[in-house]
């Protein structure tokens, strides 16, 4: 398989630590959510996932509607929440849910590029029969 894009992120001191990607572009605080007993005062990585997520399941409406439908960049609006669980296990699990906003299309056409969307995202192909991914679709013509 072709790469077309590789991104590479150091993570020093976990949760308390610190991110910080290697052309230095990215470099963020890390503190465990106050929430979950941790100072906050700082980023997470579920933020970080959430933001992630939300920014590239974003640009794939974008993608899917390029040859269809006149839709502009600040036409999609995606709302990204990520929320972590104990597991049965002793673990912990991630779920995800989208709020996807689309100007300019009935609420039709908006779930059916959102669906087309969740096909070609990156994000959405990984996270596929691993992690429950609830999408909530709103036109707003």
């Amino acid at each position: 398989m072709k790469i077309l894009y590789t991104a590479q992120v150091t993570a020093t001191g976990g949760r308390s630590g610190c991110v910080a990607s290697d052309d230095g572009l990215l470099e963020v605080d890390l503190a465990l959510p106050a929430a979950l007993g941790g100072k906050g005062g700082a980023t997470n990585p579920e933020q970080l996932f959430a933001a992630g997520y939300a920014a590239c399941f974003g640009n794939a409406v974008i993608h899917v509607t390029r040859n269809t439908h006149k839709i502009a960049d600040n036409d999609v609006t995606v709302v990204g929440t990520v929320s972590m669980s104990p597991n049965a296990e002793g673990g912990f699990v991630l779920s995800v849910a989208l709020d996807v906003a689309i100007a300019g299309v009935d609420q039709d056409t908006a779930e059916k590029i959102v669906a087309q969307a969740h096909e070609v995202c990156p994000y959405s192909n990984a996270v596929r029969g691993n992690v429950d991914v609830d999408l909530k679709v709103r036109a707003e013509a």
